[in-house]
């Protein structure tokens, strides 16, 4: 019977070292697990923060373009608008230009015609005459006659030095001009300012995008990293339950080699190990009290 005896041991004493050295590296295995796993849970916590302040951001610059949008729509209108006036004016401005005939032709006249300063000039100059007394008599009749003269030239001098409104519309051009392009350069630097706006939601976007992706590959490395732990902490529970077998088999044989019974540890064993085989989670005291019985 102790032969017998001692062959068990020497059969399950090495399994027993064996099965201790499982249970090392089942434990160290699902700790560096539940590391990883607890830092992949970091990784993916900071990452889908850092994906709802951006998603807050985008929102933000979208709204900043939809202003910028809406501005440009304004300007752009405004703009069809001073062009249409700046196209009246034009318009109306060459209908005068050909009413009043060819420039040139315009010049040679006035070049053949005394100015209308001349003219009053020489109006001025008759009349001091008439009034000291040079004019008398027949001479009444002729000062009476040129004078009718030159205000005849007076008048045809005015309405030659005369554009017809030209001058006017000419101003009114340039000014209409002015606003055009000021309207013009207004929907340039919005359409800049709404195109950033665009520009830099659309990187964000991007941003999120890739942001996400990394958390939810984090969060796959968690998943596969909790499988992994969850496996090895199974692997650590079922080579305690095979070394508790098999020390508590070796107890037996001592005990009953010894005549020992030890009953209240062995009571207290059984229950441990029965809450262990029902799924309860143990202490880290109550697991050692099981490796060391």
């Amino acid at each position: 019977m102790k032969m017998e005896s001692e062959e068990i041991r020497s059969i399950l004493q090495p399994l027993c070292d064996d099965v201790q050295e499982q249970i090392s590296y089942n434990r160290e295995e699902r700790d560096q697990w539940n590391s990883k796993v607890r830092k992949l849970l970091d990784e993916r916590n900071e990452l889908n923060r850092q994906v709802k302040e951006l998603i807050t951001e985008v929102q933000n610059q979208k709204s900043l373009r939809d202003e910028a949008n809406k501005t440009v729509r304004e300007l752009k209108g405004l703009r069809a608008e001073r062009t249409e006036i700046l196209r009246e004016i034009r318009t109306v401005f060459r209908e005068k230009i050909a009413e009043n005939g060819v420039k040139d032709e315009r010049e040679q006249k006035s070049n053949r015609t005394r100015s209308p300063g001349r003219i009053r000039t020489e109006i001025e100059r008759l009349e001091r005459q008439y009034n000291e007394g040079r004019f008398l008599g027949k001479k009444e009749r002729e000062f009476l006659s040129k004078m009718k003269k030159l205000h005849q030239e007076l008048r045809e001098a005015k309405e030659q030095k005369s554009d017809g409104g030209i001058r006017e519309l000419k101003i009114q051009l340039r000014d209409a001009e002015k606003k055009q392009e000021y309207a013009h350069k207004k929907v340039k630097t919005a359409v800049v300012g709404a195109q950033e706006a665009h520009d830099l939601m659309a990187e964000l976007s991007e941003e999120v995008d890739r942001l996400r992706g990394k958390a939810n590959s984090a969060q796959s490395g968690v998943t596969r990293a909790k499988r992994e732990a969850d496996s090895s902490h199974g692997r650590y529970i079922v080579s305690l339950r095979c070394i508790h077998s098999m020390q508590d088999l070796l107890k037996a044989i001592e005990v009953r080699e010894g005549g020992s019974t030890e009953e209240d540890q062995q009571v207290e064993v059984a229950d441990l190990m029965t809450r262990l085989m029902s799924g309860d989670t143990l202490s880290t005291d109550e697991i050692m009290a099981l490796q060391r019985n």
